[in-house]
């Protein structure tokens, strides 16, 4: 067993880890996973148990925890009229399946492959975050028909590969397509919950090599309870300051914060 001494921190660094992540999830829409996957694995690494499905183990118990945390964030969102409900229905079936592909991918990649895909979605969406504007407009509404198929489920599929929830990829799509703000945050907390049910129970399937201690499957159980207690804490205080502040600056600071948490996992994958 890990002795108290080497636990200790961890748990500490993960209530602090949490309480920003609910935040983050509650006022800019894009989920804590973005937060916690690279937290999750910089920690597990710092202890020694870098094995070779590490990222799985991150991913896996950070989609467990959007399973709690989305629930708590619907809830807030829709008190607030925020959530579309209609929207959520149409697109679940899409964002469903596209979840079950992205863990079944997910399982049989390694380690250091689905860092690098991390790296290069994470900047991609750090670079969004500070330069997207909400002017933008695609459509005055979102897709029906095959596209609708295809785009819920490269929404589910890509974040599962990232262990997140739906606001990443759900929020910046629903805006292009006409949708207020607020509601696009409220509605992709909904998808976050459709993407995360069946991808965390898949990883809780998984056997996983040189899993850190009190782990089942790819899910760390310490990390899910500290992590879970935090985030239903601290996610109501974001859903709040969402609706009564312009989080814009905050948002550009956390893009910056996101490009160089990216650029650095690239490093670690390309050995430097």
């Amino acid at each position: 067993m890990t002795d108290l001494a080497t636990w200790l921190p961890m748990l500490l660094l993960l209530v602090f880890i949490g309480g920003i992540a609910g935040v983050i999830a509650g006022l800019l829409g894009v989920g804590g996973g973005i937060v916690l996957v690279p937290a999750f694995f910089y920690t597990f690494s710092h202890l020694g148990y870098d094995g070779p499905q590490l990222m799985q183990v991150c991913l896996g118990t950070s989609l467990a925890t959007i399973m709690a945390t989305a629930m708590r964030s619907v809830r807030a969102h829709d008190r607030k009229g925020a959530v579309d409900w209609d929207l959520l229905k149409g697109w679940a079936p899409s964002i469903a399946i596209g979840a079950v592909a992205g863990f079944l991918l997910a399982s049989q990649l390694k380690s250091v492959t689905l860092q690098a895909v991390f790296g290069v979605l994470g900047l991609l969406a750090g670079v969004w975050m500070a330069f997207g504007r909400a002017d933008w407009h695609l459509a005055d509404r979102l897709p029906q028909g095959p596209a609708k198929w295809g785009m819920g489920g490269g929404l589910g599929l890509l974040s599962v590969l990232m262990g997140i929830g739906g606001g990443t990829f759900g929020v910046p799509m629903m805006t292009l397509f006409g949708m207020p703000i607020h509601r696009a945050v409220g509605t992709a907390s909904g998808f976050g919950l459709i993407i995360a049910i069946p991808s965390a129970i898949g990883f809780l399937t998984m056997r996983v090599e040189g899993a850190p201690p009190l782990s089942l499957g790819a899910v760390n159980l310490p990390a899910f309870a500290v992590i879970v207690a935090m985030t239903l804490l601290t996610t109501p205080i974001g859903v709040h300051l969402a609706h009564a502040m312009n989080p814009k600056p905050l948002k550009r600071a956390f893009a910056a914060f996101l490009v160089l948490v990216a650029l650095n996992m690239l490093r670690k994958v390309a050995g430097w």
